[in-house]
């Protein structure tokens, strides 16, 4: 019996001890409570409150923890019903304020995110809601975390997930948006058309430069030539008046013939002369053409100048030509 009683004695403290002590899991913390009363916080590890005298309250999930925020129809303040949800980030600092101070904190957390997305998109317009969610996220962090900073937890992030506008304002917002690219088209092309006008303007300006420096220069040229022509001219009549003033007339004869075969050239070389009426006679020219002959000769020394200033006289009698018929 005293075996069995020692047995018995030893399996009771044994449970008693195993009862008595609390492993915490890493992140998490335990409060303790004392015949229903908050003693202390027992931390991640082994811990020991004797049974029946200590017990554990609540078990508090220390890691940062997220919480959605349902869908719900919100009243823009230009009157636009749109459809957001979201979620709220937060981790627990105090676990005893965390289990003591708030009930159902999960649920106090989503209705308050909820109540103040009302309260913060109600008071902005359409076109605001849609593009500054960063400032509807900054607004509900900082009126979230300073509500919730009596349950010793701590909002890290609220981020709206979604916003839908009704289906008639999403058309319209199309349609808006078609217009303004159209519109951005037609200002890019026509700012294009005025460039692709300018540039054609100053070059048209620069072709009409260089076209008249290239005049300019042209004009210079022949009247640079025309000056060297006019001195050969005047040359040319110098030497002419030279051998007159010396007793050679036949340089005033071979000038004048100079100018005239030049003058029945420009008759011969004519695209609308068909037929050439000569003023003049043909011994004239005749005669002139001996003038040439014997001022050639009397240059070169190579005869004595002909009788009569015609070339008539130096030509030989052409042969008596025979027909196909006559003999021998």
């Amino acid at each position: 019996m005293g075996a069995t009683a020692a047995f018995m004695l030893v399996l009771l403290v044994m449970i008693y001890l195993a009862a008595s002590i609390k492993i915490v899991r890493q992140g998490y913390q335990y409060t303790i409570e004392r015949f229903g009363r908050f003693t202390e916080v027992a931390r991640p590890g082994l811990n020991f409150y004797p049974a029946f005298f200590y017990n554990v309250g609540r078990k508090i999930n220390m890691m940062e923890q997220v919480v959605d925020i349902p869908g719900q129809e919100i009243i823009t303040k230009d009157n636009a019903m749109v459809s957001v949800d979201g979620v709220v980030f937060f981790q627990v600092l105090d676990a005893a304020k965390a289990a003591y101070e708030v009930s159902e904190l999960y649920v106090a957390i989503m209705q308050l995110a909820t109540t103040n997305l009302r309260t913060v998109m109600g008071s902005m317009d359409l076109d605001e809601t849609l593009s500054k969610r960063d400032e509807i996220n900054a607004r509900l962090l900082s009126v979230v975390d300073h509500a919730t900073n009596a349950w010793g937890i701590k909002i890290t992030r609220v981020e709206l997930k979604d916003i839908r506008p009704p289906a008639d304002i999403v058309n319209a917002m199309g349609r808006q948006m078609k217009a303004e690219r159209e519109k951005r088209a037609s200002i890019l092309e026509s700012e294009g058309m005025r460039a692709s006008e300018i540039l054609r303007a100053e070059g048209q300006k620069a072709a009409q430069i260089l076209e008249a420096e290239g005049r300019r220069e042209a004009a210079f040229r022949d009247s640079e030539a025309r000056e060297r022509e006019a001195e050969a001219e005047a040359k040319a009549t110098q030497m002419v008046s030279d051998a007159i003033a010396a007793g050679n007339p036949q340089a005033l004869n071979y000038f004048i013939a100079q100018k005239y075969v030049d003058a029945i050239s420009q008759f011969a070389t004519s695209p609308n002369a068909k037929t050439i009426l000569f003023p003049v006679e043909a011994t004239q020219l005749i005669g002139t053409l001996g003038g040439i002959g014997e001022l050639a000769r009397e240059v070169i020394g190579s005869g004595t100048p002909p009788t009569g200033g015609s070339l008539g006289a130096d030509k030989a009698t052409p042969p008596t030509r025979r027909g196909p018929f006559e003999k021998a």
